[in-house]
């Protein structure tokens, strides 16, 4: 027990006199005390000794556990890059592999024989049939080998034909200077036969004349008069091709009149335009100085003479207009038959319609040159369709039988092509169009003349297309505008997707039967039958209906504008509008005598049926039987 302590109890008891039995007390417990607080240290003592050694074990634990930790993980490091390793090489070798299978030899490339023609005409040697049958490696070499020698045989006769080419042109060679040597005599046999070629009219010295003349065309007609007259020759007997105009005119013209635009100037063509607007019209429509010479043709023209099975003959007379660089036509039809019988037929033949989308969308009215634009708006000019009747159409195709060929996807015109071989390429199909259209329009104007009297043609071969008796009967046929077409209010799904075009021709017809009245708008395409006739429908019975509000009208419509291949007829199809027609009538009988009576009414009916049909109607529309089955005689649903 440390002194401090004593002097303190020393001095607690010397305080306390009066009690010296509590004095010894307090004495023995102090020491108790001590001794427990002594033995309670040595014990701490022990247990951080014990405390020490425990976290000494846990650290040499741990240490041990991450020593093995780590030599776990080498160990598996060592084993995963040993699996990358065999990884990269399997995919190594499958790139190998997928590099060999898909190689491709030069061999490969070689056309070479069969099998079978192989070991038919190999020899022995190069075959080896014992042992290329068995094995395709050896097969391929063995037909490579064979392939070889064949080349180098075709190789050597190649050097003889060679050989043997330059031996024939020197003889060639030899004659052809022969010939010219016979150039003068012959010359002067022809100047001796001329008596004779006049007395036997063989036009020999007129075909001579026009070749000259023709030297003096401008590069497009030219070109067109040697096609024309090579296809003539080859191909149709039946075509005529003549030179007109002034000769001395066109000797004359040594160089092209130059552009006005040259010395022009936008005010220029702005004190042009007032003075136009200052000056009278005359009766002729004359051009101004400028104009006409804007819109000057040359001199000589071709005049082409088409002549069809029928007899009927279409003239027509090509134009080169110099400063615009563009060809023009006009057409006139020479037909046997009288072609101002058909009222609503006179639309057909005019000349200004007549070649008319003879190709799809060349409607000849504006110029197809897009450096014209330029040089009409120097004079002052609107659009070429205004001097279209003077001067005739620029249709498309007369430019390409021309061998003029204009870019359209620039406005600036660069190397325009004159060639024969533009020409020539569209020659053959120029000509059959124009004469399928005016075979078309002749027949069309033919079938006018009946519709007009209330007549259907229909010829011995598509009358098996229609039933014997048919009782509607058409009592109209008239031709309309685009304007009073376009405002029935029955044909506004026409016009609304974009059938109905100002190049069409409009015609509406009435068909009857009784009291019900069906009346058809049709709009004819200029390039029928290739084109159809499209037909839309109004019945007035009981009411006032068409496609819109009866499916059955519809229907109808299906029949003539859908179904129109039924009723093509023989080739060409020239027949198609007239069996349409009649097609209508037969549908309008089924509708009507198939139509429900009204119970109410007494007495007859109507309209009796006379039709044999399957079923009257079908489906939820109840829709009528439509479709005719020539051998059997009866109507049936499609």
């Amino acid at each position: 027990m440390s002194s401090e302590a004593l002097k303190k109890r020393k001095a607690k008891v010397l305080r306390n006199e009066a009690g010296p039995t509590e004095v010894k007390r307090g004495r023995g417990d102090g020491d108790q005390q001590c001794a427990e607080v002594e033995q309670k240290r040595l014990q701490s003592c022990n247990h951080f000794m014990t405390l020490k050694k425990l976290n000494r074990l846990a650290h040499m634990r741990l240490k041990r556990g991450r020593d093995q930790t780590h030599e776990a993980k080498q160990k598996v490091d060592v084993l995963h890059l040993q699996l990358q390793n065999l990884l990269y090489e399997v995919l190594h070798l499958q790139k190998e592999i997928s590099k060999c299978l898909e190689f491709k030899s030069k061999h490969e490339e070689i056309d070479l024989v069969s099998e079978e023609e192989f070991y038919k005409d190999a020899p022995q040697e190069i075959s080896r049939p014992q042992l290329t049958k068995n094995d395709p490696h050896q097969l391929t070499l063995a037909r490579l080998d064979w392939e070889l020698e064949q080349r180098k045989r075709l190789a050597e006769t190649y050097k003889e034909s060679q050989a043997s080419k330059e031996k024939i042109q020197k003889s060639i060679e030899i004659k052809k200077e022969h010939l010219r040597s016979l150039q003068p005599g012959l010359n002067a046999i022809m100047q001796a036969s001329l008596p004779v070629q006049e007395y036997l009219a063989v036009p020999v010295e007129q075909t001579q004349k026009h070749t000259e003349i023709a030297q003096h065309l401008p590069p497009p007609l030219y070109v067109l008069f040697v096609q024309a007259n090579a296809y003539g020759q080859a191909c149709d007997k039946k075509l005529t091709v003549s030179i007109s105009g002034d000769v001395d005119e066109a000797k004359a013209m040594s160089k092209p009149p130059e552009d006005s635009q040259d010395d022009d100037s936008d005010s220029d063509a702005e004190e042009e335009q007032e003075k136009t607007k200052r000056r009278r019209s005359t009766a002729g429509g004359q051009l101004d100085d400028k104009r006409r010479e804007m819109l000057k043709r040359h001199p000589l023209s071709l005049s082409f003479d088409l002549t069809c099975k029928d007899g009927s003959v279409l003239s027509l007379y090509f134009y080169y207009l110099i400063n615009l660089n563009i060809m023009t036509v006009k057409a006139k039809i020479s037909a046997s038959t009288d072609l101002t019988t058909a009222i609503s037929a006179g639309y057909l033949v005019k000349s200004e319609t007549l070649l008319s989308c003879l190709y799809s969308n060349d409607h000849g009215t504006e110029t197809p040159n897009p450096a014209n634009r330029y040089q009409f708006d120097k004079v002052g000019i609107g659009s070429f369709a205004d001097y279209v009747e003077e001067l005739g159409h620029p249709y498309k195709w007369v430019q390409n039988l021309g061998g003029l060929n204009f870019p359209s996807d620039t406005s600036e015109v660069r190397g325009v092509l004159v060639g024969s071989s533009l020409s020539a390429s569209h020659m053959e199909n120029t000509m059959k169009l124009l004469r399928g259209r005016v075979m078309s329009r002749l027949a069309l104007h033919k079938q006018f003349a009946s519709l007009e009297h209330n007549i259907i043609p229909v010829t011995s071969e598509c009358l098996y297309l229609f039933p014997a008796k048919i009782l509607s009967r058409l009592t109209q046929w008239t031709t309309i505008t685009q304007e009073e077409y376009m405002n029935l209010t029955f044909t506004r799904h026409v016009t609304d997707a974009g059938l109905a075009k100002e190049t069409d021709m409009y015609f509406s017809g009435v068909v009857e039967r009784g009291t019900a009245r069906l009346q058809a708008a049709v709009v004819l395409n200029p390039r029928y039958p290739e084109i159809s006739p499209l037909f839309s429908l109004s019945l007035n019975w009981k009411g006032e209906r068409s496609g819109h509000t009866d499916d059955n009208l519809r229907a109808m419509e299906s029949e003539v504008n859908v179904f129109k291949n039924e009723l093509q007829g023989p080739r060409p199809g020239y027949q198609l509008l007239t069996n349409q027609i009649s097609r209508l009538c037969v549908c309008l009988d089924v509708y009507l005598e198939t139509e429900e009576q009204d119970d109410g009414v007494e007495g007859p009916r109507e309209f009796p049926r006379e039709k044999m049909c399957l079923r009257t109607v079908k489906g939820p529309n109840r829709l009528k039987p439509f479709k005719y089955n020539h051998p059997l005689g009866l109507f049936s649903h499609r």
